[in-house]
């Protein structure tokens, strides 16, 4: 059975302490992985020359606002246009789109998706107050169409790079059971569960095998 609607009244105190990991964390995250950020553009040219090393997709975030998100570009150049003959082949449930096995995704882009390095790129949101390091992960125009007024509110918070439902089993939990864990987590959210989530996810970030 779900729950009620819920309520957000977190303290001040807490936003604030909580933008100010964010910005010191995505910051430093920035400069240390400069590198990292260096060879995978270098690979993902070598690859596909034609194609852009950065990709950005118009997601929702907090209170219904749009927002473009940045990763890695893991699928070929013409991956948005092969869509649509995808959508039949889809393994998850509810407003969500995936398949293991996407003949879109590259090489290269196999590896940094089963890594979460196509990810990184997402600090610069965090830096810009778009995203957080840790919330529900930002849906699709497309997807939030299908969300019932139970599934939007998910979108009573800023959105996050991780979250409960990343450490708690990624691609093999469904859509309801995400919408679940997002709802518990802006119920229980505070400084001590957000360091939490971001220490597990060191833990699951690397060769996680639910991740596709």
């Amino acid at each position: 059975m779900k729950l009620a609607n819920i309520s957000v009244t977190n303290s001040k105190s807490y936003l604030l302490t909580k933008r100010g990991i964010d910005l010191v964390f995505s910051l430093i995250g920035l400069v240390l992985l400069s590198l990292v950020f260096m060879v995978v553009a270098l690979l993902i040219k070598i690859e596909d020359p034609k194609g852009k090393v950065f990709f950005k997709q118009l997601r929702v975030g907090k209170d219904g606002k749009e927002f473009y998100i940045y990763k890695f570009r893991s699928m070929a150049s013409d991956a948005e246009e092969r869509l649509k003959e995808l959508l039949l082949l889809n393994e998850a449930s509810g407003a969500m789109f995936k398949i293991k096995e996407d003949p879109r995704v590259t090489k290269v882009g196999k590896f940094i998706r089963k890594t979460s390095i196509d990810e990184l790129p997402q600090l610069l949101n965090v830096v810009k107050g778009e995203m957080s390091l840790v919330g529900p992960r930002p849906p699709l125009p497309r997807e939030v169409a299908e969300y019932s007024n139970y599934d939007k509110q998910r979108l009573l918070v800023v959105p996050g790079c991780t979250g409960l439902w990343q450490v708690s089993g990624r691609s093999n939990v469904g859509f309801s059971e995400m919408v679940e864990l997002d709802l518990k987590y802006i119920r229980h959210r505070n400084i001590f569960f957000d360091m939490k989530i971001i220490l597990k996810t060191v833990f699951v970030l690397f060769g996680s095998k639910n991740a596709f």
